[in-house]
């Protein structure tokens, strides 16, 4: 009874936040956020990451600013196989710095991307609302610019997942893993 009440309650504060605003860093430089980023921690209460969150480990990321302000971006990880999982995406910027939208193929859905927190050469914190058929979901992603962070960004990231509605069990740290020759 008292679980059920919390998932209840957990809900509740979704729906809520999910009509609060999540605004992107001020004075947002994209070209500064160019170059390899590590994906340290994920975050969401997504059905399909509840189910594969202990598989996931660390990936990385490529971005790439293009002339207009867009944001290419190219996302792999490295399979227990030894081969690579690979996605790309473009970017679109909006008229806000800091926030852009893309519609994904592979999973066709349609995402808002914020960079909400981040320091160029050290860490990005990124607020995604992914939606499909109607339903959406948050997914917020930790990126570093090293395998390690210290633990106040790592804390921060937790915080920040809390207050947009990840239930504590679905905030993960990645543990690391290989790189993709690829990347």
């Amino acid at each position: 009874m008292k679980t059920a009440m919390l998932r209840m309650l957990a809900g509740m504060l979704c729906l809520l936040i999910a009509h609060t605003e999540v605004v992107p860093q001020k004075d947002f430089d994209v070209q500064a956020m160019a170059g390899k980023w590590y994906l340290i921690g994920f975050a969401t209460n997504a059905q399909w990451f509840v189910s594969r969150k202990g598989e996931m480990k660390m990936g990385t990321a490529i971005l790439k600013p293009t002339a207009d302000g867009n944001l290419g971006m190219s996302y792999s990880s490295l399979n227990s196989d030894g081969t690579c999982w690979t996605m790309s995406h473009l970017a679109k910027k909006t008229d806000v710095p800091g926030k852009f939208t893309f519609h994904s193929q592979r999973w066709g859905n349609d995402n808002d991307m914020r960079v909400v927190d981040v320091k160029y050469d050290e860490f990005a914190l990124v607020h995604t609302i992914k939606t499909k058929g109607g339903v959406s979901t948050v997914l917020n992603k930790l990126y570093g610019r090293a395998t390690d962070l210290g633990q106040d960004v790592i804390d921060k990231f937790h915080k920040f997942s809390l207050e947009t509605g990840v239930l504590p069990e679905n905030i993960v740290t990645l543990p690391k893993n290989g790189e993709c020759t690829s990347a």
